[in-house]
């Protein structure tokens, strides 16, 4: 998000040609979902965990060498599949590893490696950007490779996936969708609200204080960090207070806690008010984000959780990809205002999340195994 203007600039292309690079990474994402989740159901969440973080880095790393505008979106395409696969495989592997009464605070930390990585991106962003530009940028990209050494040697394979994968036959997947698809159509709507409350608060936000406030870099930067903070902050809170709560409960009152701080956020002036607005919506954002990778894998079915939230969350993804696009052309048909642009989608996307969790299902501590299999299979033969 920071470098978009800059790549604007190097390949000649406008503001809303260039949003397309986060766009079809996004629309991409759901592809690898299905891909990645299909191939954990089936060959284990740890392997094919290591070939998706080990294929998305090196994709990183080569769209730093990116000669043309058409070749870095493609590359960020096929990184987007390579993306979309690791969210639902590495969520399953870990919700089906703690023990169940962990499963709200690891919630909160496995969602706050997303805020922590954008914090780190912040920091590189303000130290080094100047001497590495945007390429060097996409290069630092190729790190994450690291961890499939530390997977390797010290993340056992999970035990719920090697109970159920031996002591029951291969459900189709013809069959699961046949007894799910209320449930996988309802995610699916969820997610696509949540990824446009992510999205809505974050993806704009560089551009938005570098055209409309006239920031520098690192002013950009530290703002970054601040509300990425906040982002931590809240996704842990967040998370460890839907053990105790529930995950709807908590997930309602963090949505709308968004509502208030949008004034402060969107239309304040000054680094100060807008670091402190960031930093409040951030908290409420990945408030509600750090219960979802809990409560997804909870709702899922137990013979496709390999597949289930991270296809959900990665369609959701797909349907909320024209967010960039859309607020662009709003804030430019105005003049530029791109606090309007992103306050309108916020406000709403908080509304519709509060709705649909108020009205939607939750089975907090559910065991996982091959005794919730056998229950699901014996139960009704749709949702």
């Amino acid at each position: 998000m920071f470098i978009l203007t800059d790549i604007a600039q190097e390949f000649g292309t406008g503001a809303e040609a260039t949003s397309w690079l986060v766009t079809l990474t996004l629309v991409m994402r759901p592809l690898g979902a299905f891909l990645f989740g299909r191939a954990a159901d089936r060959f284990g969440r740890r392997p094919t965990l290591m070939v998706d973080v080990l294929l998305y880095s090196l994709l990183e790393f080569a769209s730093g060498f990116s000669p043309t505008f058409t070749v870095l979106l493609i590359l960020r395409m096929l990184y987007g599949i390579a993306m979309g696969g690791e969210w639902g495989v590495g969520a399953s592997l870990t919700m089906e590893t703690v023990p169940v009464r962990s499963r709200g605070f690891v919630s909160g930390l496995l969602q706050a490696g997303y805020p922590t990585g954008y914090l780190l991106a912040s920091v590189v962003y303000g130290l080094f950007y100047e001497s590495i530009g945007w390429r060097g940028m996409f290069m630092i990209g190729v790190l994450p490779a690291l961890l499939v050494l530390y997977i390797r040697r010290s993340v056992p394979e999970s035990p719920s996936w090697t109970e159920t994968r031996t002591a029951a036959a291969p459900i189709s997947l013809l069959d699961t969708i046949r007894r799910h698809w209320r449930l996988g159509i309802y995610a699916i709507l969820l997610m696509t609200a949540f990824n446009f409350f992510s999205h809505g608060t974050q993806d704009i936000y560089p551009t938005f204080l570098k055209v409309q406030h006239g920031m520098t870099p690192h002013e950009v930067s530290l703002i970054a960090i601040v509300y990425n903070i906040g982002a931590i902050i809240g996704g842990l809170a967040c998370g460890i207070l839907s053990e105790r709560f529930g995950r709807r409960r908590v997930i309602v009152i963090a949505a709308l806690l968004a509502l208030p701080a949008l004034p402060l956020w969107a239309f304040s002036s000054g680094a100060v008010t807008l670091a402190a607005g960031a930093f409040l919506m951030q908290v409420a954002v990945q408030g509600a984000w750090g219960v979802i990778p809990a409560h997804l894998n909870e709702l899922s079915p137990e013979e496709a959780r390999g597949t289930f939230p991270g296809f959900v969350y990665q369609t959701g993804n797909l349907l909320a990809a024209i967010n960039l696009t859309l607020q662009t052309h709003i804030a430019v048909g105005n003049g530029n205002d791109y606090g309007m642009a992103m306050a309108l989608v916020t406000g709403i996307v908080a509304v519709v999340i509060a709705v649909l969790i108020a009205f939607g299902p939750e089975r907090r501590g559910v065991a996982f195994g091959k005794a919730r299999l056998d229950s699901e299979i014996a139960s009704a033969p749709a949702e």
